[in-house]
């Protein structure tokens, strides 16, 4: 019997000759075996099997003169490729060499003496070709496998596949490469980024400078067409809206009172102090002429109010009533204010020294602020210490908060009586505006002249009346007297009296627009056209022919302004 695992096998199985480009392995041919000059050519069979096909046994021979080389990997890769499969050792029992132990019956033959068979003669072949020219036989099909399936008797090796490990030279090469061009491409993207922004900011910059240069010629009143700064303050008259408060500082300790108006400019966000003189003329209750100091003492805060609304044709909302000692705590309140003094004020105190030192940003305190708005030095006029009272009004409104809130509790703080045409809340929200302007530079202190029977100037009339507080911007209401400005160029002081008196029992508004050189004859000027029946009736009311009236420019605090000549008859008076 014969070793299954016997090394020798009589037939020459397919050997790896080398491997191709994609790593698999080449075998030999099969009719073909590798060149051995001392091997002996194989026999061919003498006696065909039972089944059909053309398989041999052979057992082993130690004096066989051609013994086959044995590849046991070969053997089981030729055996799952070819369906004729040749036998190893005898038929007896055993069938084939493998696992096919069905298909061959057995054979009975126990009295036989077994002899090992010899392989038959085979016809002289002609010698293999060298090895060399072998490689270039075709391939011979691949083995029957599963599809996916790794053939587990192979050892391969990762040197044998290029694919399986790059260099690492290319990839580093490749990322370099994606990187280089990624960031040259971000570097074009921002170099055009930046190139937009500039010509962007340059278009802004160029329009800018355009528009700042125009808005000058404009405002300068170079261009020619356009109105300049002048004709714009007069176009814009007219539509302007203006809050105004009066306030009325009284000295508790030396007596007098002090008179200003806050002006609030909503239009042109403008704040201005406007401050009235006290021997400023204005109508009484009984249409007589008073002066603005003592209306507030006999008249009180309604009638100096409407007293001041005919004569300067403004609306006038409150009246804020501020005596020295509030005027003290508000500034004590506010954290204490910076004056530029213009004086120094002496203490009361014999030998003391001043309370008040001159000098610019002065800090100053509750009591030296009333010291010094009050203050009027020997010989000066009522000006000079109406303009230190206009100081301490800014400083204040410097301090105090933009917050309507925060102001109205500064003021409720103060625990003052005020008027009623001018509750707390009021107050508070007028006063936190004007501390908006004051905080950024866009206010003023303005200072009414009169002249010496407290009359107003013409410039006063323009400059101040006009131009700060409007004027008659506002038509007066329904039902309210025509305010009618009288100037007497009579020649006679009498001739005033007599017209006021006049237009008073007419129901018209008097308004004292001072005096004149003398004129021979009247004139009657009204400014709308709507006027002119208002102005009719104001010179007959006169006793002045109809032919007085004209269309011009009358005074900016009257509707009618009347200029009485040597031609209006004044009134004997009556015993």
């Amino acid at each position: 019997m014969t070793d299954r695992h016997d090394p020798y096998d009589p037939y020459q199985q397919p050997q790896i000759m080398g491997y191709d480009e994609y790593g698999q392995p080449v075998y030999q041919q099969q009719g073909q075996q590798q060149y051995d000059p001392y091997a002996q050519q194989p026999q061919q069979p003498q006696q065909p099997q039972q089944d059909g096909q053309s398989q041999q046994g052979y057992g082993y021979d130690p004096y066989a003169g051609t013994q086959q080389q044995y590849d046991p990997y070969a053997a089981q890769q030729a055996q799952q490729a070819q369906p004729t499969q040749q036998g190893y050792g005898y038929d007896g029992g055993y069938g084939t060499y493998g696992y096919d132990t069905g298909r061959q019956p057995a054979v009975d033959d126990s009295t036989q003496q077994w002899n090992a068979p010899q392989p038959p003669a085979a016809p002289a072949a002609a010698p293999p070709p060298p090895f060399p020219e072998q490689r270039s036989e075709p391939e011979p099909p691949a083995d029957a496998a599963l599809p996916g399936q790794r053939r587990a008797d192979r050892d391969y090796r990762t040197e044998q596949f290029s694919f399986i490990e790059e260099p690492d030279e290319d990839s580093e090469d490749v990322i370099d490469w994606l990187k280089f061009t990624e960031s040259r491409s971000e570097r074009r993207e921002e170099a055009r980024r930046r190139g937009h922004n500039r010509m962007v900011a340059l278009i802004v910059v160029v329009a800018l400078v355009v528009v700042g240069g125009a808005g000058y010629l404009w405002f300068a009143g170079k261009i020619p067409g356009v109105s300049g700064k002048d004709e714009q303050n007069a176009a814009a008259t007219g539509p302007q809206k203006r809050d105004v408060i009066v306030v009325h500082l009284h000295n508790t300790k030396k007596g007098g009172t002090s008179t200003a108006l806050l002006v609030d400019n909503v239009t042109t966000e403008q704040g201005t102090t406007v401050l009235l003189p006290n021997s400023l003329a204005v109508a009484a209750d009984d249409g007589s002429t008073t002066t603005l100091g003592k209306s507030v003492d006999d008249d009180g805060s309604t009638g100096t109010r409407e007293a001041i609304d005919t004569l300067l044709g403004t609306s006038i909302s409150g009246t804020w009533r501020l005596d020295t000692p509030y005027l003290e705590n508000l500034v004590e309140l506010v954290g204490n204010i910076e004056v530029d003094t213009d004086t120094a004020v002496p203490d009361s105190k014999k030998g003391a020294a001043p309370l008040v030192n001159k000098g610019e940003a002065q800090t100053l305190s509750g009591p030296m602020a009333v010291a010094y708005a009050t203050y009027q030095g020997a010989g000066e006029p009522e000006a000079k210490q109406l303009m230190r009272f206009g100081q301490v009004m800014r400083g204040v409104l410097r301090k105090l908060s933009e917050d309507p809130k925060a102001a109205t509790v500064t003021i409720e703080t103060l625990a003052q009586i005020l008027d009623p045409s001018l509750p707390e809340q009021d107050l508070g929200a007028s006063l936190a505006k004007l501390a908006g302007h004051a905080k950024v530079g866009d206010y003023e202190t303005e200072l009414l002249p009169v002249q010496s029977d407290g009359t107003l100037t013409d410039a006063a009339t323009e400059s101040v009346v006009k131009d700060v507080l409007g004027g008659k911007v506002k038509a007066p209401d329904q039902g309210a007297a025509v305010r009618v400005g009288i100037k007497n160029a009579t020649g006679d002081t009498k001739g005033t009296e007599n017209a006021r008196v006049q237009l008073v029992n007419g129901g018209y508004a008097f308004v004292d627009s001072g005096k004149a050189d003398a004129a021979a004859s009247s004139e009657v000027v009204y400014g709308a056209a709507e006027d002119k029946a208002k102005a009719v009736e104001v010179a007959k009311t006169l006793g002045l022919p109809e032919s007085t009236v004209k269309k011009g420019e009358p005074a900016a605090n009257a509707d009618v302004s009347v200029a009485l000549g040597q031609d209006y008859k004044i009134a004997e008076p009556t015993s």
